[in-house]
């Protein structure tokens, strides 16, 4: 598909290293995620609950994902010990199929071996808890294009704080203007605003079921295919 891309702001971006969200961005992970859900409801003798909730009630994390899942609403909050117990049921689940149907989305692994292959330092920045995003990233032999993985219990603040993206600066040694973040969703773009960088968002993630230009980040693309070439490599 023709990128959408919507410029706002001058490009291509002078960049050293490129920082890509996981769920929604380079995997498409919800039918493993609704799948352990569903699971974890039905243990708990609750109904289940179609794809098209949980492609809206991804990008906050696991506890947050979880609290959805048993209240239908985006911040309502469970009973404390329905959500405890849920929390260690789909934990299990989850963990033992993190990846039986989650793929790549098409072009993600064309786009990575450009971006590596250009010398772009590259990191991974979830919210996904770590016991379920290094499984993932491996089985789906991404992990290998990855210098650097931050997952959502690596810090103590995950996007939209920008600590994770901070620290990420930190790691390779440069000025956040030298780095740039690739996502899905409104989360992203704040972190990326907040840290100072440019952020570029794909259509076809998650998002919470928005349209993703109405966070108004710097461009829009259809594919991770079109991010190459809207970055030159900082010296």
């Amino acid at each position: 598909m023709e990128s959408t891309a919507k410029k706002m702001a001058t490009f291509p971006l002078t960049v050293k290293m490129v920082m890509i969200d996981l769920d929604g961005t380079l995997i498409d992970s919800v039918p493993d995620l609704a799948a352990a859900a569903n699971r974890m409801l039905a243990d708990l003798k609750r109904p289940a609950w179609d794809m098209a909730h949980y492609r809206a009630w991804i990008g906050n994390g696991v506890p947050r994902f979880v609290k959805r899942a048993l209240t239908g609403e985006m911040q309502a909050e469970p009973d404390a010990k329905l959500y405890e117990q849920a929390l260690v049921l789909f934990r299990m689940h989850y963990a033992a199929a993190v990846s039986d149907l989650s793929r790549p989305y098409p072009g993600v692994v064309a786009a990575l071996e450009r971006l590596k292959a250009r010398g772009f330092s590259l990191a991974c920045i979830t919210n996904k808890a770590e016991a379920f995003t290094l499984p993932l990233l491996r089985n789906l032999d991404l992990y290998k294009y990855f210098q650097l993985v931050l997952s959502g219990d690596s810090l103590p603040k995950q996007k939209p704080d920008p600590l994770p993206l901070r620290h990420a600066c930190e790691h390779f040694g440069i000025d956040s203007a030298h780095g740039v973040l690739v996502g899905d969703s409104s989360n992203d773009v704040q972190a990326a605003r907040a840290a100072g960088m440019p952020v570029i968002c794909v259509t076809y993630g998650y998002n919470h079921g928005h349209d993703i230009r109405q966070s108004l980040p710097d461009v829009v693309v259809d594919s991770l295919t079109d991010v190459p070439p809207y970055l030159r490599l900082y010296a």
